[in-house]
């Protein structure tokens, strides 16, 4: 029989049963947090329209009516807000008055809304256009900007009268 003394300097000897360490090292954390941003960049580059930035669509030419009660599919709802094909687009970085609702400048109002309806939809069904999309508004309408010749509807409609810059511009309606 063997006797082996004690040695307080010595460590004592613990078996490993596999090859992986007891604890997460920071580096391997940091070195993960790392794999997993990189891979969702990649996915939404990859799945995501337009990984995240604009999408410009060709340019088009498409038959607009004016929204009713029925199925809206590609229709005018009022002076900033459209359906194409299906999608209901918030055209963005203007805003003209309601048509449906007076909210400050009663029956002026809404016959100046009226008015930058049937324009947009004069401008739409008159020219060929570029749509250009940005994710989302707070009522899941897909945020949009439309181009005829290059320029933006929403400026046309301003330059015209109908229409005010959003956010920014006065309620000049009211």
């Amino acid at each position: 029989m063997s006797i082996i003394r004690f040695d307080p300097k010595r460590r004592p000897y613990k078996p490993r049963t596999s090859g992986k360490p007891d604890a997460i090292t920071p580096a391997l954390a940091v070195a993960a947090l790392v794999s997993v941003c990189t891979l969702g960049w990649i996915a939404a580059d990859t799945f995501l329209p337009g990984g995240g930035q604009a999408v410009v669509a060709s340019e088009m030419r498409v038959q607009f009516r004016m929204c009713g009660s029925g199925q809206r599919h590609t229709c005018v709802v009022d002076g900033d807000t459209i359906w194409l094909d299906g999608m209901n687009l918030r055209l963005q970085a203007y805003d003209t008055p309601e048509p449906y609702n007076d909210i400050c400048g009663g029956e002026a109002e809404k016959a100046l809304a009226h008015r930058a309806s049937s324009r947009l939809l004069e401008l739409l069904n008159g020219n060929s256009f570029t749509v250009e999309t940005f994710g989302t508004d707070r009522y899941d309408r897909t945020l949009a900007t439309i181009r005829i010749n290059g320029t933006d509807v929403g400026d046309i409609l301003i330059s015209e009268g109908l229409a005010r810059r959003w956010p920014d511009g006065h309620e000049f309606w009211c």
